[in-house]
């Protein structure tokens, strides 16, 4: 009998190690993250304001940084855990806003501005997920053709109406002078026939 009471109360051990490692498997925060980026590619104008929409989700507190890499090379705009911190870069000082979810707003972007966005969000428990959104950024041409074109419309309107006073003038100079010579001919006549009759 003895050799049977061993086996239960191995098996009593056996059973409460498992039964404490599932309510601790059950218990424990899993860790991952998932990013999700709506618009992967963002065109803009210069002096445009632009928002890198992205939306993150995990079960810890995350650290979210975002980068800017482009042909004038590799910068660090900010990072930020929530709740905790906010480390914006100071080229991007005034020019950034931060949203929970993981967004940035960029605030009246340049040439300079174009290029690979790198988000990078990294949970507590070391996972972490990367994302990257492509900015073009295109000058503004369009307005100084805009202006050009009312410009040209505005001389032209100017030259319309000077040629039609002219018209006027030169019209109204033909009427008087005609008038005045009528008036010149028929003086001359009474003149002439006052002569006469005397």
């Amino acid at each position: 009998m003895r050799p049977l009471r061993g086996c239960r109360r191995r098996g009593a051990i056996v059973g409460t190690v498992t039964l404490c490692l599932a309510a601790g498997w059950a218990l424990q925060t899993p860790g991952g993250v998932s990013l999700i980026v709506p618009q992967p590619n963002i065109n803009a104008t210069v002096a445009q304001n632009i928002l890198l929409s992205v939306e993150y989700s995990c079960r810890g507190t995350a650290t979210v940084e975002w980068k800017h890499v482009s042909s004038w090379g590799t910068a660090r705009i900010v990072e930020w855990k929530s709740g905790d911190y906010i480390n914006i870069s100071a080229a991007y000082k005034d020019r950034v806003t931060t949203f929970e979810n993981g967004s940035i707003q960029l605030l009246n972007v340049g040439m300079r501005d174009a290029g690979y966005y790198f988000i990078t969000v990294t949970e507590e428990y070391g996972t972490n997920t990367y994302g990257t959104i492509i900015l073009n950024v295109y000058e503004i041409i369009y307005e100084d053709l805009h202006f050009v074109a009312v410009l040209f419309a505005f001389l032209a309107a100017v030259s319309a109406i000077l040629i039609c006073f002219m018209w006027l003038c030169n019209k109204s100079l033909y009427l008087f002078q005609k008038k005045t010579h009528k008036l010149t001919a028929s003086t001359t006549e009474e003149i002439e026939l006052e002569t006469i009759e005397c």
